[in-house]
C-alpha cells in the first residue's frame, strides 16, 4: 500500500451553513406569534425557525438576514433556504430571496489507518499546531483553500472549508501527509 494509490474515502458532509437576505425589515414578534416551530430570543433579537423538511434550523433578524444550519448538501441547503423564504411571504411579508451564499461546510472522513500525531505534528510543522493538553486533535490549517482539519490519532478527520470543493481538496491534499505518519 503506497500513498499514490487511489484510495476511496467517504467523505460525510454533517452541516452546510448559509446565508442569504429578504430585502425586507422582518417584524420579529409577528413571526414569533404566527410562525410555525418557532423560537423568539427577544434579548438577543433574533427569531429561531426550524424546518422538518429538509433538517433546517433558521436564525431570523429582523433586518432580514437569515442564517439557515443543518442541512447536509449544498442543494439541500438551498432548497431549505427558499422554503423559509417561502414561509415568510406566507406571514405577509414583501420578501425577495437574494444574496444567498453557503459560508461553511463541515464533513467528517475516516482514515483507514491510525496516525501517530506527534510526528505527523513535527513533519507538517508550520501548518500543523499540536496541543495534547488542551485538543486530542491536530489542528492542520490550509490557508489557500481557507480549509481547517481536526486530525485525530484514530484517523478520523473533522474538516471545516467554505464550500464542499475546498473540503474534497482539503482531504485530497491531506492524505499524502497522514499516509506517512500512520501506524
Amino acid at each position: 500500500m503506497d500513498a499514490d494509490s487511489d484510495v476511496a474515502l467517504d467523505i460525510l458532509i454533517t452541516n452546510v451553513v448559509c446565508v442569504f437576505r429578504t430585502r425586507c425589515h422582518l417584524n420579529l414578534r409577528k413571526i414569533a406569534l404566527e410562525g410555525a416551530n418557532v423560537i423568539y430570543k427577544r434579548d438577543v433579537g433574533k427569531v429561531l425557525m426550524k424546518l422538518r423538511k429538509p433538517r433546517i434550523t433558521a436564525t431570523i433578524w429582523s433586518s432580514g438576514k437569515v442564517i439557515c444550519t443543518g442541512a447536509t448538501s449544498e442543494e439541500e441547503a438551498k432548497l431549505g433556504a427558499r422554503r423559509l423564504a417561502r414561509s415568510l411571504q406566507k406571514l405577509g411579508f414583501q420578501v425577495i430571496f437574494t444574496d444567498f451564499k453557503v459560508v461553511n461546510v463541515l464533513a467528517v472522513c475516516n482514515m483507514p489507518f491510525e496516525i501517530r500525531l506527534p510526528e505527523f505534528t513535527k513533519n507538517n510543522r508550520p501548518h500543523a499546531s499540536y496541543e495534547p493538553e488542551l485538543h486530542p486533535a491536530v489542528c492542520y490549517r490550509i490557508k489557500t483553500l481557507r480549509a481547517t482539519l481536526q486530525i485525530f490519532s484514530t484517523g478520523s478527520i473533522t474538516v471545516t472549508g467554505p464550500n464542499i470543493k475546498a473540503v474534497a481538496s482539503a482531504v485530497e491534499q491531506i492524505y499524502p501527509f497522514v499516509f506517512e505518519s500512520r501506524k
